[in-house]
């Protein structure tokens, strides 16, 4: 009789964790075509409709973060997290997987906690350089941990850990187009350097304000192209006082670059926050890179995660509070020196895993066969 696998795959809240994880349920497919696969995440959040959409089911639980700042809304919280825990241990009981995955993300923890306490295999695929305590805690537990960084035993035991990488959008390699058809795509100038800023899909407010108080100074760099992606929520108050300072011809602005593939072949440096998946997918493509980490992360992974690259020459760091001093004039200053570029280029190409998603795909059948070999 032919084995049928059943996967849980738990986590989402941002497309940082919901493009791995729509990569990861994609290889399993494409290597076992009637592999069942379930997703588990939290209510309201984006991954209730970006999952669906791709094709998968998804249950959600009516988990939440801890707030920081107003502590009594946490009794809130501990009753949501206790829901979540009686919710995931039915949802396993129900769907008899063999094996369980958590990608970060509120619905990872209760997912993979009750899984474990039920017997089912779980891994952790921690995407960032430093280790969230959620994944520390599930880690004495888990039965393999997938990680984008070297030196991770700090956080977990060694005998778990696999370097794989993260993985990223499957059809970011296949976007990947050359710099020349790039630039008649976006109607950019070939001859001309091209910047690319971007703050992630909602905006950086300190990115935008940025480019806002160096406005002169992009005007007077006229053989560099800037394409700033300001973010939805940000578009047209920044329009509108682009415009009030005279906006230059050298500057397009946009709300969402919607041909990011076009985009990064186009820039010869991009302008980013530090996240995880940004990261591996500059990484993939041998981009360089200037990374402005958000400082409303928890333990401020972002910060840690620039840092493993700039220890590497394979990317620069500008603090968010430094970026209106800092950003643009770091900016042209890099772009100029084709030698800087080039060495930064080929530094963050050699950090790039190409195949992580194929390679968590074999861990987490690996682990399912065990699992019904034993049982």
């Amino acid at each position: 009789m032919k084995k049928e696998y059943r996967i849980i795959i738990s986590g989402g809240g941002t497309g940082g964790h919901i493009f791995p994880a729509l990569s990861i349920a994609d290889t399993i497919r494409a290597k076992q075509p009637d592999a069942k696969i379930l997703f588990v995440g939290a209510d309201n959040r984006m991954e209730m409709q970006r999952v669906p959409d791709a094709g998968y089911d998804i249950i959600g639980l009516p988990i939440a973060g801890f707030d920081r700042k107003n502590l009594l809304k946490n009794i809130k919280v501990l009753w949501k997290i206790l829901k979540s825990q009686r919710m995931a241990k039915r949802i396993i009981k129900d769907f008899a997987p063999q094996v369980a995955v958590g990608v970060g993300g509120y619905a990872s923890g209760p997912t993979l906690k009750m899984a474990a306490s039920m017997g089912i295999p779980t891994l952790i695929q921690e995407q960032n350089s430093y280790a969230g305590v959620t994944n520390k805690i599930l880690s004495k537990r888990a039965d393999r941990i997938c990680v984008a960084y070297d030196g991770m035993e700090r956080f977990f035991p060694q005998e778990k850990i696999r370097l794989t990488g993260n993985p990223v959008r499957k059809n970011l390699l296949e976007m990947r187009a050359n710099r020349k058809e790039a630039m008649m795509a976006m109607q950019l100038d070939e001859k001309k350097k091209c910047v690319l800023i971007v703050g992630g899909s909602l905006g950086a407010r300190s990115i935008n304000e940025g480019i806002i108080a160096n406005i002169e100074k992009i005007r007077a760099n006229k053989d560099i192209q800037f394409i700033w992606q300001t973010g939805k929520l940000y578009f047209e108050e920044m329009k509108k006082r682009a415009a009030d300072a005279g906006k230059p011809e050298n500057l397009t602005i946009t709300d969402f670059v919607s041909d990011m593939g076009n985009a990064l072949s186009a820039a010869n440096i991009v302008v980013s926050r530090a996240g995880a998946g940004s990261i591996s997918e500059f990484a993939l493509l041998g981009k360089a890179v200037i990374l402005v980490p958000s400082p409303n992360v928890s333990e401020d992974h972002q910060t840690k995660n620039a840092m493993a690259l700039v220890d590497k020459d394979a990317a620069i760091y500008v603090a968010d509070a430094n970026v209106k001093e800092e950003l643009i004039e770091k900016v042209i200053e890099t772009v100029n020196n084709e030698a800087k570029i080039a060495i930064l280029e080929s530094n963050i190409e050699k950090l790039g895993k190409p195949n992580a998603a194929s390679e968590i795909a074999d861990e987490v059948l690996m682990l399912a066969d065990a699992y019904m070999k034993k049982g």
